[in-house]
């Protein structure tokens, strides 16, 4: 299957990318689509769809909270007190209220 030139700047138009006259004299697209036409004609009726060829799952651990309740050691590290007190850190203001 042989692409022209007007073929291939309509490919390249149509994916919003530039290809130089003097590239399309050089490229040979040919070779990738006879290709990917191969790979079309490999059976593949016995085989289960897969996401990741990587064959491990993620490690699973249970959901235990481990330094849950220390929230006035944290509030401990706040530079002022200005928010401590009802605990939660306090901040400067960053954008002014329309």
């Amino acid at each position: 299957m042989a692409f022209s030139k007007q073929q291939l700047q309509k490919f390249a138009h149509l994916i919003h990318i530039e290809i130089a006259p003097e590239k399309l004299e050089e490229m040979n697209i040919d070779s990738v689509v006879e290709w990917l036409d191969k790979l079309q004609q490999i059976d593949t009726a016995g085989v289960e769809p897969m996401l990741t060829p990587a064959e491990h799952g993620a490690p699973v651990r249970e959901d235990i909270v481990t330094d849950g309740d220390i929230r006035d050691l944290v509030l401990a590290n706040t530079p002022d007190n200005a928010g401590t007190s009802r605990g939660y850190f306090a901040v400067p203001k960053v954008k002014d209220g329309e």
